[in-house]
This record gives C-alpha cells, sequence and structure tokens, in this order.
C-alpha cells in the first residue's frame, strides 16, 4: 500500500470580473422591462411582479461581491442575460479543456512534473460541457498525458469525490501520479433572471496533482483518510444537464431545465448533515477538532460555513481556521474548496492537520483529511 499526497494546486480564474453593482444594474433594468411588458397580467393579479435586487441584498443573502465569468456581456445585457459562449467545432479544444490547460500546468509546475508522468486524469465538476467524449480524455490528450482517464459528476462535492478516487487508486498501485481537475463554468446553468439565485454562481478552474508520497518532493500534504456520503434530495436540481450556450441564436426559456434549489430546505438539512459528516470523520481518525489547524470548506454562503465551523470546532473559528474565498469567486461549485486550500495552505507546517469539504446537490459530502509534511 502506497500513502497518497496532494503536491501541486493550480487555479485557472477568469479575467472578466461582474460586481454586485454591475449586476443589480442588469437584472433591475431587465426586471423594469418584464414589468412593463406584463402590466396588464401583473395588475390583474395573474403573475406576480419582478422586484428588483441590490448589492446589500447580495451580500447579506450570500457574503459574495463578486464574481468572475467567461463572459460578462451577455449576462449584463438585460435583453439576454446569460453568457455568450461560443459554440465550438468538433475540430477545437472544448472549453472546459482550455480553461483546465492553465489550472494543470500551474498544478504540475508546483509539483515539479511533467505531464508525461501523469497516468490519471480525472475532470470532477458538475457542469459538464457534452456527455461524450470525455473532457478528461480532451484534456489528457492536450496535456500530453498516459494512462488513463474519466469524468465524474457529484454536483458540488464532484472535487473531493475525485480526490478519494485517485487517492484509492494510488493507495492500490494502479497509478502512479494523477491530475484531479475540476473546470466549473456555473455561469451558462444559472438562471440569471431570477431574483433569488441571479447572484450565486462564478467561473473558475481548479487542478491538483496526486501522487505517492514516496515520488514526492517537499512541501507535500499527506492524505490521511477521506470520507464520502451521498443522500437523495430534489432540493438542488438541474435538469438541463450539459453546457447552456449559444447557438443560432436559440436558448432555452424553460426556468426547471436550469440551476434551481429550495434553499430554506437546503439550509435546514444540509447544515447537519455536513457537521455531522465532518466530526465523525474526525472522531474515527482520533482527531479532536481543536487539533485542527484549518477547515477549507465549500464555498455556497458564508451563513452555512460559519455555522459549520462553529459546529465542528465547537467555536467560533479564527479568520485563519476557516479561510473563505466566496466574497471574490462567488459560488464555483466543486472548485470553492480547492480555492481555498490552493490559496490558504501554505502558511502550514509540519504535522499540521486540515480538512477539506464540500457538499451540495445529492445530496453529497466529501471530506479529505490532510497533513503537512
Amino acid at each position: 500500500m502506497h500513502i497518497p499526497a496532494i503536491t501541486g494546486t493550480g487555479v485557472f480564474t477568469p479575467e472578466q470580473v461582474i460586481t454586485n453593482e454591475e449586476l443589480v444594474v442588469a437584472f433591475n433594468a431587465y426586471a423594469d422591462r418584464f414589468n412593463d411588458a406584463h402590466a396588464e397580467a401583473i395588475t390583474a393579479g395573474e403573475i406576480a411582479p419582478k422586484e428588483h435586487s441590490s448589492p446589500e441584498f447580495i451580500l447579506n443573502a450570500s457574503g459574495i461581491e463578486q464574481r468572475y465569468v467567461l463572459d460578462k456581456s451577455g449576462v449584463l445585457d438585460p435583453d439576454v442575460m446569460h453568457p455568450n459562449l461560443r459554440m465550438r467545432g468538433d475540430d477545437e479544444p472544448g472549453i472546459m479543456a482550455e480553461m483546465a490547460m492553465d489550472a494543470c500546468r500551474k498544478a504540475l509546475a508546483q509539483s515539479g512534473r511533467n505531464p508525461e508522468q501523469v497516468d490519471l486524469v480525472i475532470c470532477a465538476a458538475s457542469n459538464h460541457e457534452r456527455p461524450y467524449p470525455a473532457v478528461a480524455i480532451e484534456i489528457q490528450k492536450l496535456l500530453g498525458a498516459g494512462g488513463f482517464a474519466f469524468d465524474m459528476n457529484v454536483a458540488c462535492s464532484s472535487a473531493t469525490f475525485g480526490i478519494q478516487a485517485a487517492a484509492d487508486m494510488i493507495r492500490s498501485g494502479s497509478v502512479r501520479c494523477a491530475l484531479v481537475v475540476s473546470p466549473e463554468i456555473c455561469s451558462g446553468h444559472l438562471e440569471w433572471r431570477d431574483r433569488d439565485c441571479h447572484f450565486i454562481f462564478g467561473d473558475v478552474c481548479t487542478a491538483l496533482v496526486l501522487e505517492r508520497a514516496e515520488d514526492a518532493e517537499d512541501g507535500l500534504f499527506l492524505i490521511q483518510s477521506t470520507r464520502c456520503a451521498t443522500q437523495f434530495s430534489n432540493n438542488i436540481r438541474n435538469n438541463n444537464g450539459y453546457l447552456r450556450r449559444t447557438r443560432a441564436g436559440h436558448m432555452t426559456d424553460r426556468r426547471d431545465m436550469l440551476f434551481m434549489q429550495e434553499g430554506r430546505k437546503v439550509f435546514k438539512e444540509v447544515l447537519p448533515l455536513v457537521s455531522d459528516h465532518i466530526r465523525q470523520h474526525l472522531e474515527d481518525e482520533g482527531i479532536n477538532p481543536d487539533g485542527l489547524k484549518r477547515l477549507w470548506l465549500h464555498q455556497a454562503n458564508k451563513t452555512m460555513n460559519d455555522f459549520i465551523g462553529r459546529k465542528v470546532m465547537g467555536r467560533v473559528p479564527e479568520a485563519q481556521e476557516q479561510p473563505n474565498i466566496l466574497q471574490d469567486y462567488a459560488n464555483t461549485s466543486s472548485a470553492g474548496s480547492i480555492i481555498a486550500f490552493s490559496k490558504f495552505s501554505d502558511d502550514l507546517v509540519r504535522g499540521d492537520t486540515g480538512l477539506i469539504c464540500s457538499f451540495g446537490a445529492g445530496y453529497s459530502v466529501g471530506s479529505v483529511l490532510v497533513e503537512r509534511a
């Protein structure tokens, strides 16, 4: 049996940013146009008017201040309200694979590995642009990696489930070096015309290099153990399945074909599920929560993370113990906890223990216990 370790991380961040203020201007313009166009039906009580959004509402509801996106022009156009993502020809690199190249190369450089040394690529993301051929195989080809590759989708827990799968294969000896890549184009699945959720998501791509600890250089994080769990719920759902893009100007207007959630039910049901999951994982490993140096939680909502942190630690965590990147990146689905890990792990010293955790639709929750070595 081999000990798996994380030896490199990489984050691709799109160049375009949408602030809450910009988003609210676009949304309110759309709401006014909708209300004007449906004035008679609204007066008759047949449909409800669209309420205005505000930066204060968004910040209080989520803790988000801005988000990175692949295309802001379409999102901020009141007549469009979705990203304009060009359809790629079959002989062109896909959008997800293109994003992945940047994150993968950064992760490989940090680990001191070459693409040829990679023998497993897992594209673990909640939003894929096609069913097949697997995006992971395209990434494998573009990188020049060997071995094999496959896609995974466990919604917002995809990255942690991908880590478990790769770590298990490294432990067993079936692979030596793996890339777990999470290119998330969340903007293509969001209903930007819905006040309750129009602010939630952003786009990003993360990559992790996992390999046998005996092969690794200094600065690695040993993967002590992993824990995954699922429990079916309809409270977070996406019926469309694949990337929503412009093709010949046609877009779906069906609200049920995009990201949907029952927010209050999610809060009520997911918070105890995740808190209990983490505490049981630590207990099974003989670790006192006070011994944790860091919690890298899924970046969905600041209130949720604050609640989970208090339940796990038994007190209010210090800012450095539970870092947030939500205010800058918004919810980036499975990539969120990996961004936090990538940006807030360098200061840990030998023997420090931390836990990566993601959770979301499914319901699903995945946790990864790591130790600086």
